[in-house]
């Protein structure tokens, strides 16, 4: 399992979320109306719902939270005014990127993605330009913190149909089919263990290391940027961030 989701990628979005976890519930409340808008309220009949719970779960967002944000979705109408795009882009040093927003306005939310994009040495693309650098993948991340037995999960998460099972000093990284992700996720939530990140995510089939130290504060600076952005719900991208 190569070029994806690294834990110095996590490590960054939780002390985000640490930081801002109201921010972070407000951007996976968008997530779920827009599933329930599309699916219903009914995550047994809603596939992509069921996938967003195992997202807010895995962002310690509380069950009541969750409802609540359900109950609001189906009690509004699903949040006709609202929609999903995707941007894509390059950063510095040839980064791929994919931005996925949820926005009330199109050219607002457009202007000021372009805006990030430039200020920091990137530039926003058309659609499909780096999309076929990813692929669509459910990734769950479980801490290693020496409790837990890296053959038993091993065996665990084959049992409950995972496709790929990568052990590494921090975590253990798991991917999925999306169609098998909530599955996979409940399974090992089942059987008692701490999900650190649960989502369905682009995993870019290749990363790309950078060097230059003007790089490097640039994408930086430009996924800060995204991630500022109260419309982006994720960024996605190819930048190898371990040192």
């Amino acid at each position: 399992m190569s070029g994806h989701s690294k834990w110095a990628n996590i490590k960054r979005k939780k002390g985000a979320a640490d930081a801002a976890r109201a921010k972070v519930f407000t951007r996976i409340g968008k997530e779920i109306q827009i599933a329930v808008r599309d699916g219903g309220p009914n995550p047994d009949n809603n596939s992509k719902l069921k996938d967003v719970i195992a997202k807010a779960k895995a962002n310690n967002m509380p069950n009541d939270n969750i409802q609540r944000s359900i109950k609001k979705a189906a009690g509004e109408g699903g949040g006709e005014n609202i929609e999903e795009i995707r941007y894509e882009g390059y950063g510095p040093g040839g980064v791929a990127i994919m931005v996925d927003v949820v926005t009330d306005n199109r050219n607002r939310t457009a202007s000021e993605v372009r805006h990030v994009f430039d200020k920091h040495g990137g530039n926003l693309g058309n659609n499909g330009c780096v999309a076929f650098m990813f692929d669509r993948k459910g990734v769950i991340l479980i801490e290693n913190d020496g409790d837990i037995d890296e053959e038993t999960l091993m065996m665990d998460v084959l049992e409950a149909g995972g496709e790929d099972f990568n052990p590494t000093e921090e975590v253990f990284e798991i991917t999925t089919d999306p169609a098998s992700f909530s599955a996979v996720s409940e399974a090992l939530e089942a059987k008692g263990y701490v999900l650190a990140e649960a989502e369905i995510k682009m995993v870019p089939q290749t990363t790309t290391h950078l060097e230059d130290e003007k790089q490097i504060e640039q994408i930086g600076k430009l996924l800060d940027g995204l991630d500022e952005n109260d419309d982006v719900i994720d960024v996605f991208h190819s930048w190898d961030e371990e040192e």
